[in-house]
């Protein structure tokens, strides 16, 4: 594991986004989805939610179920997280939703999904609203694919018209900041837009 990642300042918010764990590049920049992957993920809330990175930064605490970088996978790409480091890092964010008291669980990649969902696929899970909790702390969680470079997930049917009705629904929360109603030509990921 390398240094914890930073999440940009504090952030007094209703809404919680909870990754999976930073990549290499996010401990050197000292802020979450640093790199590609957050690219990905912040074109998707512009297109959703009007908010451009820096608002959602200054809107949304961000946190991951590991907060350190845990090293290359031998077989490509970045290692998930073992469950010692998982439990290694929980007090964080037991404390983080101990004084946040979030309304809102954004649940970004499969990992952070589990922490308060069983399943086994991600089309049982993205796409709705769930109810959950953490320790006294009651909430709706949202889950959402991993936005990595490598996954095809979100860019293929079902995925993709999942991914759309996820981030429709978290603009639509009334914990979400700028949460307004989707028309049915608004912009939609990867540039797309409705054609009927």
């Amino acid at each position: 594991m390398h240094k914890p990642v930073i999440s940009c300042g504090p952030v007094l918010s209703k809404v919680v986004l909870v990754g999976q764990a930073p990549g290499i590049k996010e401990p050197l920049l000292q802020r979450p989805f640093a790199w590609t992957a957050g690219k990905t993920l912040f074109s998707w809330f512009q297109d959703y939610t009007d908010l451009g990175e820096e608002a959602f930064r200054e809107s949304v605490y961000m946190t991951a179920v590991c907060r350190c970088y845990p090293g290359k996978n031998p077989k490509g790409g970045d290692r998930v997280p073992n469950q010692t480091e998982i439990n290694n890092c929980k007090t964080w964010m037991d404390k983080d939703f101990e004084i946040l008291q979030p309304d809102l669980i954004i649940a970004v990649g499969k990992l952070a999904i589990q922490q308060f969902l069983s399943f086994d696929k991600l089309v049982e899970v993205v796409g709705q609203t769930f109810k959950s909790e953490w320790g006294a702390c009651k909430f709706d969680v949202i889950p959402l694919p991993h936005p990595s470079g490598v996954s095809t997930w979100y860019r293929m049917e079902p995925g993709k018209s999942l991914l759309q009705k996820a981030l429709q629904q978290i603009s639509e929360h009334s914990a979400f900041p700028n949460n307004r109603a989707f028309s049915n030509n608004r912009a939609k990921p990867n540039n797309q837009t409705n054609k009927g």
